[in-house]
């Protein structure tokens, strides 16, 4: 434990599996209090609180779905109401529907711009009244925001380049109340979620490396931009691909 994120709150969104299990591990283990949402893994999400409570921190986990803005909004209220404060938003969640563009019914189009985009924008702005000098916002997005790499990815890739673009603007709009505001863009990264050896096999020889990702090596970068020394970083969005896009 590095203790460098100690007596901070965070607040990560899709926090019960995958990338962000890891990142509320990490975050917790860097002595942040955490709150986290999920929607469906309710046994996950109790297991995952259980195993980084501590003595000294009770973590919170909040069922909430990020196509609600509402939910988005109350996730915000509920970790504030239970901690009394909120140093770091972790915009987590974030979903893939694949299909052609003639494929895709516009239902899906919707629900996608809801959880990859809308809900970015809604928690930002929910939190806000409760951040101050040193807040971070950290945003996850995805090397699909500069190369789709597979047919079927176009609203996806499309979501992911507005996180870019969207992050951008919000680092101009906060950087005068000493808030940064940043961007993750893994590349294939190896995770529960993420089990299919023939589509791993396919991914490995894309990146420089020869090998996929691993969650917690994500979850290492957002704990640096959620750290201290991170304070001079904002408006970027940083790759951790394998070289997948050198």
């Amino acid at each position: 434990m590095t203790n460098s994120l100690t007596g901070k709150v965070a607040l990560v969104t899709g926090g019960s599996r995958g990338i962000g299990a890891a990142i509320v591990r990490r975050l917790a283990n860097d002595g942040a209090t955490l709150a986290f949402t999920y929607v469906a893994s309710a046994e996950k999400a109790t297991a995952l609180a259980s195993e980084i409570e501590t003595a000294e921190r009770t973590p919170l986990a909040i069922r909430a779905d990020s196509t609600d803005p509402a939910a988005v909004k109350a996730a915000v209220t509920q970790t504030v109401e239970r901690f009394g404060r909120l140093d770091i938003l972790v915009n987590n969640a974030g979903i893939l529907l694949r299909g052609l563009v003639d494929e895709l019914d516009l239902g899906a189009f919707d629900r996608i711009i809801a959880v990859n985009v809308r809900a970015v924008f809604v928690a930002g702005q929910a939190a806000l009244p409760h951040m101050g000098q040193g807040g971070r916002i950290i945003n996850s997005g995805s090397v699909a925001a500069d190369r789709s790499g597979f047919p079927g990815s176009s609203i996806y890739s499309m979501t992911k380049a507005a996180v870019a673009a969207l992050t951008r603007g919000l680092a101009r709009d906060l950087g005068p109340r000493g808030i940064t505001v940043n961007a993750i863009q893994p590349g294939p990264t190896e995770t529960e979620i993420n089990r299919d050896e023939n589509l791993r096999a396919r991914l490995r020889p894309m990146m420089a490396i020869g090998r996929m990702g691993k969650d917690t090596e994500v979850a290492s970068l957002v704990a640096y931009l959620a750290g201290p020394e991170s304070s001079f970083i904002t408006g970027a969005a940083l790759n951790i691909d394998g070289g997948y896009l050198a």
